[in-house]
C-alpha cells in the first residue's frame, strides 16, 4: 500500500515525483502555473532543489525554473 502525502513543492529532492495538487495563494499564481502546463493532478518530476540555483521541475517534458517561495507554495502529492 503506498502512502499518498501532501507536502510543499520545495520540500522534494531531485529525483522525486509528485503529482501538482493546488496553491496556496490567489489566483494569479494558479494561471501561471496552469500557462506552464502545471494544473490539478498533472505529474512533476524534480530535476533539481539545491540550495544555490533555481528550483528545475519537469512537467509533460518540459523543464520549468521556479523561484522558491513559489515552490513553497505549490501543493503536491508524494507518490
Amino acid at each position: 500500500m503506498s502512502d499518498k502525502t501532501e507536502v510543499k513543492l520545495s520540500t522534494m529532492i531531485s529525483g522525486e515525483t509528485a503529482i501538482f495538487k493546488d496553491v496556496t495563494v490567489g489566483d494569479g499564481l494558479r494561471t501561471r502555473l496552469a500557462a506552464m502546463g502545471m494544473f490539478t493532478n498533472v505529474e512533476i518530476t524534480i530535476v533539481s532543489n539545491s540550495p544555490r540555483g533555481p528550483f528545475v521541475v519537469n512537467v509533460k517534458g518540459s523543464k520549468i525554473a521556479l523561484g522558491r517561495r513559489m515552490a513553497e507554495k505549490i501543493v503536491v502529492i508524494k507518490k
